[in-house]
């Protein structure tokens, strides 16, 4: 029988019929009463009496939260072959056109061309275009760079700081020490509960043999401090990820990048945890988009370099239920609620009443992304960017 629920409002409202939403537990056909930047309603049926209302069908398709990108290099990742190798920024439409709602800008290698300033300014200006952005303080070194003179106050006083960036296990890394590693999870710790943002500790893997060992270390020793850690790169090597399912096994959540260098593609890697008994909740996929990635020419050997893409995250998640089998309830966590958690944003990665109107519509036959909405503004419609940055042509 279905439940039919009447509003009256003044406010701009837009109603999305028949969704089949997965948010991400699998709710089927509803309605989505949108309201400003927010889900007001998700019900069997909703009708709205003589209001102006936008109303869109999809028709049946699939509704998912928009998608959440922890690892992106927003500015554009440092040059690894001098100046004119510097990675250029992200742009608006590039992250709508692969779903990408909410996004963390970080710093790579370089603290020093690329500034944490610029990262702020970028931050702030994909706010003013519609999506949702926050930044990491810090980068792969140490000491730390900071905007304020420490990792803790970046928490407290800078809006869009939710967490603080460090390389481990690299040879381009500051080789930081345990006790290193313990007082920045202090600072992350005593920022993010003064300023209710959670906060983590966003930590780069390289491939030296070494791995998470501090972490697990860290872990052993202090268990309260797990959920602080947040290790990316995770399938960078095979040694790495099997270091990975001891960390899960303490509690840990790791991140596989669907950039850059990996041992097995990320859908396999998560096959894989999942049948070590790593559970789905412990596992993310970050794009690593816009860093600098390295090809050498197999004929010529010279070395390049071009932006890592930013659409894996969601091919793999696909590719996760097209060829793996998995749910797609279960997949698209990795993409959406997942990484909310591991971020502590509590409004995002969900579809629920209360929750930012971020959604994405794909093609119920072959998981296409067709529509992208970001607090509660079309995005992108049957495949057309509607909104692009003000220096897009």
């Amino acid at each position: 029988m279905t439940n039919t629920n009447s509003y009256a409002m003044k406010s701009s409202l837009k109603l999305i019929k028949n969704a089949d939403i997965y948010a991400p537990e699998h709710l089927g056909i509803n309605d989505i009463l949108v309201g400003g930047e927010k889900i007001m309603l998700i019900d069997k049926s909703i009708r709205i009496d003589g209001l102006c209302i936008e109303t869109i069908d999809v028709e049946g398709n699939i509704v998912t939260p928009g998608f959440i990108d922890q690892h992106v290099h927003i500015i554009g990742g440092g040059g690894q072959q001098g100046y004119a190798s510097l990675v250029p920024e992200v742009t608006v439409s590039e992250l709508i056109a692969c779903g990408t709602t909410t996004v963390v800008g970080l710093l790579g290698t370089d603290g020093f061309v690329k500034q944490l300033g610029t990262l702020y300014a970028k931050t702030k200006a994909l706010d003013m275009e519609g999506l949702t952005a926050y930044m990491l303080t810090s980068y792969y070194g140490l000491p730390e760079r900071t905007l304020t003179g420490s990792v803790a106050e970046d928490l407290i006083f800078i809006d869009k700081v939710i967490g603080c960036k460090l390389a481990l296990s690299d040879d381009r890394c500051s080789f930081p020490q345990e006790l290193e590693i313990l007082r920045l999870i202090n600072q992350v710790r005593l920022g993010g509960f003064t300023s209710g943002k959670g906060g983590i500790l966003h930590i780069h893997l390289g491939n030296l043999p070494e791995g998470i060992e501090k972490l697990l270390n860290i872990a052993h020793e202090y268990p309260t401090l797990v959920s602080y850690l947040s290790p990316t790169h995770m399938i960078r090597t095979e040694a790495l990820f099997e270091q990975g399912l001891e960390f899960a096994r303490l509690g840990g959540r790791l991140d596989f990048s669907t950039g850059g260098t990996r041992f097995t593609l990320p859908r396999l890697a998560v096959m894989q945890a999942l049948e070590k008994g790593v559970h789905i909740e412990q596992l993310t996929f970050s794009s690593d988009g816009h860093g600098g990635v390295k090809r050498t020419d197999p004929v010529t050997h010279v070395v390049t370099y071009r932006p890592a893409p930013l659409d894996l995250n969601w091919q793999e998640t696909r590719l996760l239920v097209k060829e793996c089998d998995l749910p797609l309830e279960k997949a698209i966590c990795l993409i959406t609620a997942n990484p909310a958690q591991n971020l502590h944003l509590q409004t995002k990665g969900r579809l629920a009443p209360g929750y930012d109107a971020d959604l994405c519509v794909l093609d119920k036959d072959i998981l296409q992304l067709t529509d992208v909405m970001a607090k509660g503004e079309i995005m992108m419609k049957q495949q057309t960017i509607l909104h692009k940055g003000r220096y897009e042509a």
